[in-house]
């Protein structure tokens, strides 16, 4: 398992918008802008059951997180979401409207909506104008 060096890792704490890439049945790539979260040590992201990244990622767990602050700055990371759970996830959806749109609490929830959290364990980090 690969670990974010401090500089990396500033990339996901900052309000920065990724894209995960997940696989379809066909093996063909699907991609997502995406919030991300990161508490230190792990990377995850959140959706609502049912999606497409989540039906994705349920059949086959490979995934990779693009994160562009500017062109010529990037971090790509490799790997498998590792854990799917509801716990929490209300919870880490408003933390990250907070992040990315400065609001208390997440304003585009619809009824019926259950929301997850995904954690991803990195393999490989590629990246671009960030130091290691």
């Amino acid at each position: 398992m690969a670990t974010l060096t401090p500089v990396q890792a500033e990339l996901f704490k900052a309000a920065n918008y990724a894209v995960l890439s997940t696989l379809r049945a066909d093996g063909s790539p699907h991609n997502t802008p995406v919030w991300v979260d990161y508490d230190g040590s792990n990377v995850s992201i959140n959706t609502v059951i049912g999606r497409a990244k989540h039906r994705h990622i349920e059949r086959d767990p490979r995934v990779t997180l693009t994160i562009m602050a500017e062109p010529y700055k990037w971090i790509s990371v490799s790997g498998r979401i590792t854990g799917m759970s509801t716990d929490g996830a209300d919870a880490q959806i408003d933390r990250l409207a907070k992040k990315y749109l400065g609001e208390d609490k997440y304003p585009w929830h619809y009824e019926g909506d259950v929301r997850i959290g995904a954690v991803l364990a990195i393999d490989k980090i590629d990246s671009l104008g960030i130091e290691g």
